[in-house]
């Protein structure tokens, strides 16, 4: 299994002695797998003095986060559009490859905890930087899928569910492409309903070996101006996978929605060739972060 790291740089809401702002890197493997806790995978940390926040220092840090790990991922995912420049070129410099995406869960929870149960105890601690942190992503164009992937007009799909104790086995499920994390993490009970969207095609793997490609975010329904359901993937892409044409499919978009919040924002994508299929051309366990610290 690829190793593949999470990795955030930027300002926390600590002063140091001449109240300036404290720079810290963070850098997290991430579980491929619902049995994997984030908790008990590597976790680096580091303080970055304000007058070397630069790339050269951060692929320094990089580094010395592989020695201490005695692994090297394949790659890097960051989720901060204003630091592509300065990650891309440290992840470069570091021999790492790094992108840019949202599909950072287990570094988003490990700041959230940061947040809220570390840096208030730190010297030099300021709420009012804490509240001003987040990140807003940019109004995205949704376009639709290539043609080289898209099934002919007789592709179907459906909005199910599964309890999250389904998922227990799911390493021995039989998928072509995918990934998952932890769910134990979340503290989710085990009939806790978790939704997710099946697409039915006849190009199900070529459909499947191209979305493993990109960087899944999240499913979003989306009701104006046209109602769909969309894929949010990297950090500025929105792509069209089903366009809802009447009330009812509305309705269950609507489901799906719900169902999230009630699962924490988790949900699935899965990619079959037919409805009476055993095995999955992809399938990926997403969650849906929003704004990040």
């Amino acid at each position: 299994m690829a190793i593949i790291w999470e990795l955030d740089f930027y300002s926390r809401p600590l002063r140091d002695e001449e109240q300036k702002k404290v720079w810290e890197v963070l850098i997290c493997e991430a579980p491929q797998t619902v049995s994997q806790d984030p908790a008990t995978l590597f976790r680096y940390s580091q303080v970055c003095p304000s007058s070397t926040v630069n790339s050269l220092w951060l692929k320094q840090a990089i580094e010395a986060a592989i020695a201490e790990s005695g692994q090297r991922p394949q790659k890097i995912r960051f989720f901060r559009r204003p630091m592509n420049n300065m990650i891309s070129k440290a992840c470069e410099e570091a021999g790492v490859t790094g992108v840019a995406s949202r599909h950072t869960y287990a570094l988003q929870l490990w700041l959230q905890e940061r947040y809220q149960q570390f840096y208030p105890q730190q010297p030099g601690y300021e709420a009012s930087l804490a509240q001003g942190a987040s990140v807003q992503y940019p109004e995205l164009n949704t376009a639709p899928l290539p043609d080289a992937v898209r099934g002919d007009r007789g592709d179907q799909w459906a909005l199910v569910s599964l309890e999250a104790a389904a998922f227990e086995d799911m390493e021995d499920w039989e998928v072509g492409f995918g990934e998952a994390f932890s769910l134990k993490a979340l503290g989710l009970a085990p009939e806790t309903r978790i939704p997710g969207l099946i697409l039915f095609s006849p190009r199900a793997l070529p459909l499947a070996g191209w979305l493993s490609g990109l960087e899944l975010g999240y499913l979003k329904f989306q009701e104006k101006p046209l109602p769909l359901m969309r894929l949010e993937t990297g950090v500025s892409d929105s792509w069209s996978l089903v366009n809802l044409t009447n009330a009812a499919t509305v309705a269950e978009a609507k489901g799906f929605e719900q169902a999230k919040a009630e699962a924490q924002q988790v949900h699935f994508l899965a990619i079959q060739s037919d409805p009476n299929s055993e095995t999955f051309a992809g399938f990926w366990l997403l969650r849906e972060m929003g704004e990040s610290v």
